[in-house]
């Protein structure tokens, strides 16, 4: 079973390109972590919001990434860190077009 972590924090940015300079290091090295399938980052300038969505391969990988990534972020100073771990309903998913079993596929043939 795959699992969803949502997590989403008040920032002052940086926000599009100057996110993508400073930011570039660190997605490169979340695909190292252990369990991570892929990330979505998302970021609202005009409410001040980061945040991302990451598919894991099991709740345990999904949980000690969550604690992690919670203390590097309240290590740069964000403290109103919202977050929260789900179960991924495949089937229903799939019916949706969720990249489910194309990332896996991937994710998979990367680690061979």
């Amino acid at each position: 079973m795959k699992y969803l972590v949502q997590i989403d924090f008040k920032s002052d940015g940086p926000f599009g390109e100057e996110k993508f300079k400073e930011k570039e290091d660190l997605a490169k090295s979340i695909n190292n972590e252990p369990g991570v399938i892929w990330k979505i980052w998302t970021e609202n300038a005009e409410t001040k919001e980061s945040g991302g969505v990451y598919l894991f391969e099991s709740k345990e990988t999904a949980q000690k990434f969550l604690e992690m990534h919670s203390a590097r972020l309240k290590s740069y100073g964000f403290d109103n860190i919202r977050a929260k771990i789900f179960e991924v309903h495949e089937k229903l998913s799939l019916i949706n077009k969720a990249p489910i079993t194309v990332c896996q596929k991937k994710h998979s043939q990367k680690n061979d």
